[in-house]
């Protein structure tokens, strides 16, 4: 990628620099093909090591953990001196993590190697998801779409590769991905010079106003705890559906390894299909109506999850990922709009914090899968949605905006 190919000029209010947005989204893939690839293998690793469900909840609760208490850290600390370059930084850490967990010889190598990866995500997504606002052109929505849809994208192929490279050629097959690490690590450098140029050129120009609260503080941080539980209670129910739906389909239905990859690939696959029509349709319609629509739309769905046949639960996973996803990027654009001028720590909030909360939940299911059952788990989890009628506490921003002008 050469430096003409990021037109810093198109980052601006009336253009929209999708070369520097499909950039980190491709780089987004990179960095959660690699988080997939964990949870994908976690059967393997099952039988290599010999682990129970309470441990294989750890593994996902220590990646989650390392991502979250970070992320927020990080966009706090860049949002007052970004770092353009730390973006290959954090690609070098999950890399390492990557050939790490490819030839761990024991269960504490695993955790390391899940540490790592966690960690440079941590880093990689409160600046990652700076720069694709700043090149959305206004189209804010859109951009934060693009970018999340990358990620997806990259969880819906992590299975599959799992089913198609690592089962068949064994754990330490997982090293081979680290050449799209290298990659990801060449075109995040290049991403960085864009950005780089951007912010030289912002500060010679004359500076803007600084941002101001559209609401109250207090109506804010209330505004945010909900968007926070929103996301808490969404992240809890797919990470507890991605990391266990393989073991639920296997249990249930008899079927083989890899089949359960690829059920877990159409799960993931709409989930990323909801997230790229989210965004868009949020900038037309308003996030508050994307978030309600994720879920009233999902709860019927949701609810009738456990009781489905092999042919019904198929559709229903398809359309709860669709259908649930569509919400996650108006969230964080609704949270961005709250408090202006803190990309970064939202950011580090709505894609650590909540993200790592999720990640906790989904180690105490797997207590409570070994306790109970995985089928008693995805009854319990059926519920979870219903806590998303709190967005009725959102406020209403068009309103608010029109108030202030």
């Amino acid at each position: 990628m050469t430096d003409t190919a990021l037109p810093a000029q198109r980052a601006s209010a009336t253009g929209t620099a999708f070369t520097v947005i499909l950039a980190v989204s491709l780089c987004h893939g990179i960095n959660d093909i690699m988080q997939s690839l964990l949870s994908a293998i976690y059967p393997l690793l099952k039988d290599n090591y010999g682990l129970d469900f309470w441990q294989i909840g750890l593994l996902t609760f220590t990646f989650q953990v390392t991502a979250s208490l970070l992320q927020p850290v990080v966009g706090l600390v860049t949002d007052r001196r970004p770092m353009p370059f730390s973006l290959p930084v954090g690609m070098t850490s999950s890399l390492i993590g990557l050939v790490v967990l490819a030839y761990a010889g024991h269960y504490w190598a695993l955790l390391l190697g899940a540490s790592l990866i966690g960690i440079g995500s941590s880093i990689f997504h409160p600046e990652s998801s700076r720069i694709a606002r700043l090149a959305s052109g206004g189209r804010h929505g859109l951009a934060q779409s693009l970018f999340q849809v990358g990620g997806n994208a990259g969880q819906a192929i992590g299975p599959l590769l799992a089913a198609f490279v690592v089962v068949p050629f064994g754990q330490s097959s997982i090293a081979w991905f680290a050449l799209a690490s290298l990659l990801g690590i060449i075109v995040l450098y290049q991403v960085g010079n864009w950005y780089k140029r951007l912010r030289a050129r912002n500060a010679a120009s004359a500076k803007s106003a600084a941002p101001v609260l559209v609401l109250p503080r207090k109506r804010v941080a209330w505004a945010l705890t909900v968007l926070t539980i929103l996301v808490l209670s969404k992240n809890a129910y797919m990470a507890g559906l991605s990391s266990y739906y393989t073991f639920y389909v296997i249990e249930k239905f008899g079927v083989s390894v890899q089949m359960s990859q690829v059920l877990l690939f159409a799960f993931l696959g709409a989930s990323a299909l909801g997230i790229l029509l989210g965004g868009p349709f949020g900038d037309r319609f308003g996030q508050k109506a994307m978030i309600w629509f994720s879920i009233v739309g999902v709860i019927p769905f949701t609810l009738a999850l456990p009781y489905a046949n092999y042919e019904w639960t198929i559709i229903l996973t398809i359309l709860i990922g669709l259908i649930m996803s569509s919400a996650f990027s108006n969230i964080v654009v609704f949270a961005q709009e709250l408090v202006p001028g803190r990309v970064g720590m939202i950011a580090g909030i709505f894609f650590g914090f909540a993200f790592g909360m999720g990640g906790i939940a989904a180690a105490l299911l797997g207590v409570v899968a070994d306790a109970k059952g995985i089928e008693y788990v995805y009854h319990a989890c059926s519920y979870l949605p219903l806590i998303g009628l709190l967005t009725i506490f959102l406020p209403n921003m068009k309103q608010a905006r029109a108030a202030q002008a």
